[in-house]
């Protein structure tokens, strides 16, 4: 994922980008950059549940850190996951409790500017996450 901005770079570009379109458009170029999804990895199993749009994840752990590859059929969810992806990939599983999603959810505003649906999609990303071993 070497195309993948940080969380940091991502709270600094939301923070000056004013208007919410120009956030949903940031959003959808996030999405855009997240790497290929295997074609044999969509399956049942790995869908996200209590997500509107399909979201497929696959996570997995290599001496306790967290890796993480997702996609949807749906591209602001799509820049969801590269959110979901800079804050948690790579991290240690004993790091992952700690952070404090909700606080860089509204953060980035986005508990304001997200549907019900879209919200409780990603949080149920992040759940699959936290499940994680």
């Amino acid at each position: 994922m070497t195309n993948m901005p940080t969380l940091q770079t991502i709270t600094d570009t939301f923070s000056i980008l004013d208007d919410w379109e120009d956030r949903y458009a940031y959003l959808i170029d996030l999405g855009r950059n997240l790497p290929p999804f295997p074609v044999e990895q969509k399956t049942d199993g790995n869908i996200v549940q209590g997500c509107t749009s399909q979201v497929w994840m696959v996570s997995n752990t290599e001496n306790d850190t967290i890796n993480i590859i997702a996609t949807s059929d749906a591209h602001i969810v799509r820049g969801l996951i590269a959110l979901v992806i800079a804050i948690y990939n790579n991290k240690l599983l004993s790091d992952i409790k700690n952070i404090d999603i909700e606080d860089i959810f509204n953060d980035i505003g986005l508990s304001e500017h997200l549907s019900p649906n879209r919200r409780n999609g990603f949080f149920a990303m992040v759940e699959k996450i936290k499940h994680t071993k």
